[in-house]
Formats: structure tokens, sequence, C-alpha cells
């Protein structure tokens, strides 16, 4: 099996303008319904509200740079904790590898924002300027009144599906509503206008003119698809035993009398015109086929119109396909084997370690280091010093004030390394929102308290961490 290049799949073997043809049936409609869903969702998800208490944000999804925390309803991470930001990619990384092992890049033909907002902008393009046929003809057709109408129409249309996809995009980063009006009346910050119209122009030219290039030459997946392709994935093949040789409906009877062989490939190029990639399927595997399904939609229909079996081109696996071209009988796809197994436990044991951090993760922490130079002082009154210093990170989402005490074998006081006359049991330190303190302290005792050496910070509303050391003698 050979990856083919999808640049030799045009029509009439020349690098031309991908149009693809509207084409019906049941992948078709499946996209259209995950089309409609992901626009629900893309525009509904910041309108709805989460009450977090008085003074908090109230969205429930809510990327706050100002706050510097992230909301999802009732989960909120916190600057000091963006390296859920890292498992969360390498779960998507995981999951979208077993989306491939199982079913190639239907992640792409079904889920990607390039393609849901391409289809869109298709739809938009096919309802002013018609179908396949008609925009060809127009495509080199002398500029007229009604024509240069069509265009500007068209662009306008493009450019404020493309402004409303950008406008979505920010709504998520402040409170969407209040957003909305100020973007309204002009009154939003020059930032909020900067990132509409940056996602505005992005969305314009990647769904209006790179289409297919974005899919085979801007994105990293195909490139990666050659080294993670599965033999034994449902990705949308042609089943050339059954096809080939390719030839008319009545060559086809007159070969079949004869006794000669004949194809239920009836070459009518159906599977090419839909395509929003511009590929032949039946070239085999291309690194550009995106496994939307469009193609068996065009093919299922035509061998219906012929009255054939339906499946000549469609989710199949490779090794299904030799089998055919052996003429061996097709076995089930096995959708457990080692590779999928293996993938499904990794992501599974990523997702529960990282439910089982959030669970259990502390409003308030504290690490001790010993000072090593010296590590313990002798003072003129027969007392030990040892220093410290503490880091206490405060991500209650509330400024507030903490005591810091310290208890061994034998009573012990401590005192900022600052000002060492201020010994006292305890210390209080105000922390701010999210705040990270350093503190560097002394702790003052007799020889009896060498040992373990218990370090506790406390809030007023309860929040606990504790760190253990040792008190080391001269």
């Amino acid at each position: 099996m050979t990856y083919h290049d999808p640049r030799l799949a045009r029509l009439g073997g020349a690098e031309t303008r991908v149009v693809p043809q509207s084409v019906s049936g049941r992948f078709r409609r499946l996209k259209w319904a995950i089309l409609a869903l992901a626009l629900a969702v893309t525009y509904g998800l910041p309108m709805i509200r989460w009450d977090r208490g008085p003074g908090r944000p109230g969205q429930a999804i809510l990327f706050d740079l100002e706050g510097a925390r992230v909301h999802l309803f009732a989960l909120e991470i916190r600057p000091q904790e963006f390296y859920y930001l890292t498992g969360a990619l390498v779960l998507a990384t995981l999951v979208l590898i077993l989306t491939n092992a199982l079913a190639g890049r239907v992640w792409c033909g079904f889920f990607c924002p390039q393609t849901i907002w391409t289809d869109l902008f298709l739809l938009v393009e096919r309802r002013i300027e018609g179908d396949r046929r008609e925009r060809l003809r127009k495509l080199d057709a002398p500029l007229t009144v009604r024509r240069v109408g069509e265009i500007v129409l068209k662009h306008a249309i493009w450019l404020v599906v493309a402004a409303l996809t950008g406008g979505a995009g920010i709504l998520y980063f402040s409170d969407a509503p209040t957003l909305v009006v100020d973007l309204v009346r002009g009154t939003a910050s020059p930032v909020a206008y900067g990132v509409l119209l940056s996602l505005t122009a992005t969305t314009y030219g990647l769904a209006g003119f790179a289409r297919e290039k974005m899919c085979t030459f801007m994105c990293p997946w195909p490139r990666l698809q050659g080294a993670i392709w599965d033999a034994e994935a449902l990705t949308v093949n042609y089943r050339d035993h059954r096809g080939e040789p390719r030839m008319s409906v009545k060559k086809a009877a007159a070969a079949r009398a004869a006794d000669r062989p004949a194809g239920d490939c009836v070459d009518c190029n159906a599977c090419v015109a839909v395509c929003p990639m511009g590929i032949d399927i039946r070239l085999g595997p291309s690194i550009a086929c995106i496994n939307c399904g469009l193609c068996v939609d065009a093919c299922d229909g035509t061998m219906g119109k012929l009255g054939r079996e339906r499946g000549l081109i469609d989710f199949e696996t490779w090794t299904n396909v030799e089998r055919g071209r052996r003429g061996e009988a097709r076995r089930p796809a096995r959708v457990v084997r080692p590779k999928t197994v293996a993938l499904t436990l990794a992501i599974l044991a990523l997702t529960g370690g990282m439910v089982a951090a959030l669970t259990t993760r502390a409003e308030l922490t504290l690490a001790v280091m010993h000072d090593r130079d010296p590590v313990a002082v002798a003072l003129s009154d027969g007392r030990i010093r040892n220093g410290f210093e503490l880091r206490i990170a405060n991500a209650t989402g509330a400024p507030t004030t903490v005591e810091i005490a310290v208890a061994g074998a034998a009573a012990a006081t401590i005192a900022p390394a600052a000002d060492p006359r201020a010994e006292a049991p305890s210390l209080s330190v105000r922390l701010g929102v999210d705040e990270t303190r350093r503190l560097r302290v002394g702790v003052f005792g007799r020889r009896d308290l060498a040992g373990e050496l218990h370090f506790t910070v406390t809030t007023v509303d309860g929040a606990h961490a504790a760190a253990v050391d040792r008190f080391a003698l001269p």
C-alpha cells in the first residue's frame, strides 16, 4: 500500500481549483447535524451562567486573563496549575491517535473546525452561485453586473459569518453578555476588537480560500497520518477488486455476456466531484483524504440508480481490501486489538490521574527547605537556631492571613530571618490572591528539640497545610 499525491487526482490531471459538488446521503446528513451542533455549542457555551458566589465570575466557561484563572463550570484552574493544560493536550493527542486507529482522519472529516466552517462557507457559495457545474462555468465567464453582485454578496456573508465566529471566540475570555453589549456600542477594549479582527480574518481566509490547502499542506496531521496509518482502521477505501475494470453500463453488460471481466465502477467521477479535497480515492489511500464519507454517498447514489450493490466505496479496512483482491471473504473490523487496548488504557490512566489530582488538590500549600550553610548556629544563651526557607502558596481564591507555627519534641519559637527579635510561638503573614510567598525564618530551641520539626500554616477559614523537616544541632 502506498499513498498517492492528491495533486494527481485533480480533474483533467492538472492543478485546478477544487470546486466540490453537493451530495446527499447518510454521511452528508451526519455532517450537517454535527455542523449544527458545533455552531450551537460554539455560540451557546459562553452564555451559560454559573453561580460561584458574590464577586466571582458568573460565566460557566471563562478564560479569565485578568484574574489569571480558567473556570470550567465548578472546576477552577489556577496559574500554578497550568500543568493540567499539558495533561489535557497529551490526553487530546492520545484520543486523536486512538480515533485514527479506529477510523482514520474521521476527526478531520466531521469535527475539525476547519471542515465545519468550510462546509458553512460552501453552503453560502452554493446558495448564491449555484452548484459545481454552474460555478465552474462562472469561473472563466466575463464579469457582468449580476456576477459582480453575486461575488459581493457571497463575500459579504462570508465576512459576517467570520465576524460572528471571531466574536464567539472572544466571548470565552470575558463576561459574554457584557462584552456583546460593549462590542455593539463600540465601548469594548482595543484588545477585544483586535482579537475579533484577527479571528475574523483567519476564519475568512482559511474557510473561504485555503480550504483543502489547509487540510493537506498547512495542517501537520496529514504528515503524521503516514507514520501512524493503521491497516485495520475503518477508512474510506475503494474496493477495486469489485470496481475494476471500469466501463459504462452497456459495455459492462456486453463484456459479462461475452464472459469477460467487468467492474461495477462506471467511471462517472461523482466521487471526485464531491470530494472537498479534490482527490480520486480510486487511486488508493491518500494523505489528503479526510474521511468525510461524501464520496461514499456519491458512489452509493450511483450504484442505487444502476441497481447495483452499494459499498463500492465505503468505510473499510485496508486488510479487507487486500483480502478482496485475493478473492478471500471479508472479515469484521477488529476494534479490539493491542494498539487500541493500549491507547484506551493510557487514556483511562491519564484521565484518572488528572481527576484524582483535581479532586485532592490543596487550597494552601507549604514547602520547607533547610539552610545548608550554616546548618545550625549555637546562640550565647545556650539555645540553637536553625534557618529555613518557607514557600507558602495561597490558592483559596481570595486574600487571606495565614498563621505559621512550628512544633517539635520540645518547645520551639519562630522569627523572621530579617528580624530575629520578633521571636514568637507563631507568625502571621498576609497573602494575596494566588500569591506564593518565600519567607526566610529562624527556629529557636534547646538541644532537646533535635529531631523532626513540624511546620503548619492555617488560614482564618480553616485551610491547612503542613510540612516536616529536621532541627539540627551544630
